[in-house]
């Protein structure tokens, strides 16, 4: 038996479902649901406190600066809750926008409160959180008492044991002293497997109730879904930023290195090619040759460059005939299948072509493939492309790699990444870009 086979065998037994009532998960959300009710007491009973007090003091000014210390105090509570959550359940909701004043003193910061969309979604969340918090408080505790109470229950049965009736568990008695009772074998048996019955359900049951505590943090005390696409978008855009600075240089790089310094050993040939001609007509013959010889590879070097930053079929022909081209040069046969009801928008299709060539480039380094595929389609409003081969697989899009900076370039124009590569291949890499027209 193989190592990794006895560790596979290891993590599944035994069963999920067995291993939940004992892991550190069920006791946390546990943990969660139990302090949820008196938290959820204190916050609903200082916000509705704060809320009726200021809304009857609307009539004169204080009730705006108690409305406003109402929110304030809400974005506190919030806070406190995103940390509970974080310990308890491990979800890492980031924190909202700042109040801002556009000015100095108590007016500004009270209007800044008040205008803010976080501090009214903080408070509504004192209010539904309570409700929730006694629901999810006598469900949770009921199967958890009731579950370990019954699969314990020969431990503790001789509290339900009658003097009447010895050892008989009593499980009815009415006044005119009629009983029901189980023998105390079977009684046991019964409470035991009712117990155990609960005990497995539990934990999927505080999972679900937790489930509901994740949305109420993720919806009311997380930043809006406009300043987490803002978040997003300056990411993006420094990536972006970095991109072009990076392949910007890598373009001077290029022509100083390659083309430029060809070029200036060119022009020293053909000076000193004049120089000879008159004196030495047939050296000067042969330095013109050697000079024509450059000549023509810093123009092969140039179209490498020109492919490099947008290649002129791209453009004329579509990505069809482009990544024909690139997987022509590419050292495993390829196959291209490329099914496109038209052309996406000529960034996404430029994005299209170099992620593609990138990755048979990974193909014809690591991969020790001996065939690969490109397949191209159009889903909905979105680019869809993959590249397959059959190598050793164990391609991970990890941070330093190739494709940790392509996921982070696809993600820049709202892109995708999927890396699927187990150790001994095959690979399938898929990448999902917006059309865009």
């Amino acid at each position: 038996m193989s190592r990794e086979y006895g560790e596979a065998i290891g993590r599944r037994f035994p069963p999920p479902v067995v291993r939940a009532p004992f892991e550190g998960r069920t006791w946390r959300e546990f943990g969660y649901v139990l302090l949820g009710l008196p938290i959820g007491v204190l916050l609903f009973s200082y916000s509705i406190t704060m809320i009726c007090l200021g809304a009857g003091m609307l009539i004169t000014f204080l009730g705006v600066p108690i409305l406003a210390m109402a929110l304030a105090s809400a974005r506190g509570f919030a806070a406190a809750e995103r940390a509970r959550a974080r310990c308890l359940l491990g979800l890492d909701v980031g924190r909202p926008e700042p109040i801002r004043p556009e000015k100095g003193g108590l007016l500004a910061w009270t209007g800044a409160v008040l205008r803010s969309g976080e501090s009214w979604r903080n408070l509504l969340y004192t209010l539904v959180q309570f409700p929730w918090a006694v629901f999810s408080f006598v469900v949770g505790v009921v199967f958890w008492t009731t579950g370990w109470g019954l699969f314990t229950f020969p431990l503790w049965q001789w509290v339900y044991r009658s003097a009447d009736t010895g050892s008989e568990m009593v499980l009815f008695r009415d006044a005119s002293g009629r009983t029901i009772s189980l023998d105390a074998p079977l009684g046991n048996v019964l409470a035991c497997a009712a117990g155990l019955v609960l005990v497995l359900m539990t934990p999927w049951i505080l999972r679900g109730l937790t489930g509901m505590d994740r949305l109420l943090i993720r919806g009311l005390l997380g930043p809006s879904e406009l300043v987490s696409r803002v978040y997003e978008l300056e990411s993006d855009r420094g990536v972006v930023v970095d991109t072009a600075a990076a392949d910007l240089r890598r373009i001077e790089r290029d022509l100083h290195d390659g083309a430029q310094a060809r070029l200036v050993a060119l022009a020293m040939e053909l000076g000193l090619a004049k120089e000879k001609l008159a004196e030495d007509p047939r050296t000067a013959a042969r330095m013109v040759d050697e000079a024509h010889g450059e000549v023509k590879t810093a123009l092969q070097e140039l179209r490498d460059l020109a492919r490099g930053i947008h290649p002129a079929v791209l453009t004329d022909r579509g990505l069809d005939a482009a990544l024909s081209s690139v997987a022509s040069r590419c050292t495993v046969p390829v196959r291209v299948e490329v099914d496109l009801p038209g052309r996406p928008a000529a960034a996404i299709e430029g994005i299209a072509y170099f992620t593609v060539s990138e990755l048979l480039q990974n193909v014809s380094k690591h991969s020790g493939a001996k065939g690969a595929t490109v397949d191209v389609w159009r889903s909905g409003d979105r680019l869809l492309l993959q590249v397959g081969d059959d190598g050793s697989g164990g391609a991970e899009a990890s941070a330093g790699s190739g494709l940790a900076g392509l996921a982070e370039r696809l993600d820049a124009v709202d892109g995708l990444l999927v890396v699927d590569s187990p150790r001994g291949g095959p690979t399938a890499v898929t990448a999902e870009l917006p059309w865009r027209n």
